[in-house]
């Protein structure tokens, strides 16, 4: 049965009727491609060597951070081409990559492109090679089932609070870069040893916790064909496996996944699927349009909590707090603790206390009505999706124009030992149209502002039956909305 953080939560969609394109039928290389059981090994690896070259980079490189290619590529190329390309034009196409999970799915499968699949009629939980059987395939470790009590982004959300309080030592150290992404992998690892599927990947990862939230806009998503054909099936091999593919890592139901939020594109649906119903859709940007709980809520306060520390801190003028940030560097014990109560403090209280009470107020407005206080909560933290992924667009955009030059310099010189592989080590440090920046964070923050308030006046259209009631609930949260993006010109555009 599902067991992925999607487990039990509704499987009704509210973006069906949009338009979709099946890319898997409009380019049949593209169907070829990951129908071949190789290639989530063909597209990780790579991957994982690079992640691997970053940990060597980080241990033995030069502890200057702009000379280094850990900080260079994973801070300023990777985090930009993820929050500006890989989750609003491809989903969860990290997750297909990510080298996270490699040795501890290695080891729960002891394969690394074959499938191991057992005879559906056996029913004794040891088989062969002391493997455990789950849906139609065989699985090495405990394979134990995750806590029900942490099924949900919890942890993922304070990981990522706890992880984002130290970035400037991330942005600064490699050292400290090394000891966060190799203790990620070796998380990752431990807990497939223990739990099944990619259980580090659905609750744990900090990743994988702001991917869920922001995959909801992305133009791309897997799902059934024809969900006819689905109802008919008898196999169910997306979620059980059998010997052309693994069943789901997720632990969801692929074949009634409406909603991005947690299918990782390994594309394993596609293989197993007998009748060949999987489809891979270009859609509308922000289709799915729904939060199904309060983890997911404060996920979204949480990353425009950040947003606006990271703003005034990395891209405003106030030394004092920059200095209470890096701690490392200032040695300000005290303002660092300052820094990080009023850091947890926001994100965790204070901007989901004020989103809460312009609910209540709209609630209020709106008159007699049936939508509950939870239903109108979670259905207007939904706008700070489509805003929150632009805001932090328009943050990283000045990171990788202002300093992409430094890219140019650690390829040649990944280490900083005085290489030049490829002949742009001297390149000298040349800021990239910085005068257009404010502009394009201005526009940025204005689409943003566009679509938080028409998903917002589509979701009050839906709770309240009447455009009069809609309109007064929405308000408050439309008057927050827009102050937050006044606040963000503030701190872009002066």
């Amino acid at each position: 049965s599902p067991s992925g953080p999607a487990a039990g939560r509704s499987e009704a969609g509210n973006s069906a009727s949009e338009r979709r394109v099946d890319l898997l039928r409009l380019l049949p290389p593209l169907k070829w491609l990951v129908s071949q059981r190789w290639f989530q090994f063909a597209v990780v690896l790579p991957n994982l060597l690079l992640f691997l070259l970053f940990l060597v980079a980080g241990v033995f490189g030069s502890p200057v951070g702009s000379h280094n290619i850990v900080i260079v590529f994973v801070w300023i190329l990777w985090w930009f081409l993820l929050i500006s390309i890989m989750v609003p034009f491809a989903s969860r196409v990290w997750c297909t990559v990510c080298p996270f999970p490699f040795f501890g799915e290695w080891f729960q499968r002891r394969a690394l492109v074959s499938v191991r699949a057992t005879d559906p009629k056996r029913r004794e939980s040891n088989a062969d090679e002391q493997g455990v059987r789950i849906g139609r395939n065989l699985y090495f470790g405990l394979n134990r089932r995750w806590p029900k009590r942490l099924s949900s982004i919890w942890l993922q959300n304070l990981g990522f609070l706890a992880l984002c309080t130290f970035s400037a030592l991330l942005l600064t150290r490699p050292i400290v870069s090394v000891l966060v992404l190799g203790g990620l992998i070796l998380l990752a690892t431990a807990l497939h040893l223990i739990y099944r599927h990619r259980a580090f990947c659905s609750y744990v990862c900090p990743v994988s916790g702001f991917l869920s939230l922001y995959a909801m806009t992305s133009m791309v998503e897997v799902r059934s064909a024809d969900a006819d054909v689905c109802a008919n099936c008898g196999d169910k091999g997306c979620l059980a496996g059998n010997e052309s593919g693994w069943g789901c890592a997720w632990g969801i139901y692929p074949s009634k996944l409406d909603w991005n939020n947690y299918c990782g594109l390994c594309m394993e649906c596609v293989k197993t699927c007998p009748h060949d119903n999987m489809a891979l859709n270009l859609r509308p940007f922000g289709s799915d349009r729904r939060i199904e709980g309060y983890d997911e809520a404060w996920k979204a306060f949480i990353m425009l909590a950040l947003a606006l520390a990271y703003s005034v801190i990395f891209l405003g003028p106030w030394g004092t707090l920059k200095d209470w940030a890096n701690v490392s560097e200032s040695g300000q014990l005290g303002g660092f603790l300052v820094y990080t109560v009023v850091l947890w403090v926001g994100a965790l209280l204070v901007i989901p206390g004020i989103y809460g009470f312009a609910v209540w107020v709209g609630r209020r407005l709106a008159g007699p009505h049936e939508a509950s206080a939870k239903q109108v909560f979670l259905a207007f933290s939904y706008p700070l999706v489509p805003l929150g992924l632009l805001i932090w667009v328009a943050f990283s955009l000045p990171l990788l124009l202002v300093n992409g030059s430094y890219i140019l310099m650690v390829a040649s010189d990944p280490f900083g030992w005085g290489w030049d592989l490829f002949g742009t080590a001297q390149v000298a440090w040349t800021p990239l149209i910085p005068q257009w920046v404010p502009y394009l964070q201005v526009l940025l923050l204005l689409l943003g502002l566009v679509y938080a308030l028409k998903s917002g006046w589509e979701q009050a259209t839906t709770l309240f039956r009447q455009n009069r009631q809609a309109l007064r609930a929405f308000a408050p949260i439309a008057v927050v909305l827009t102050v937050t993006v006044i606040c963000f010109f503030k701190l872009y555009a002066g």
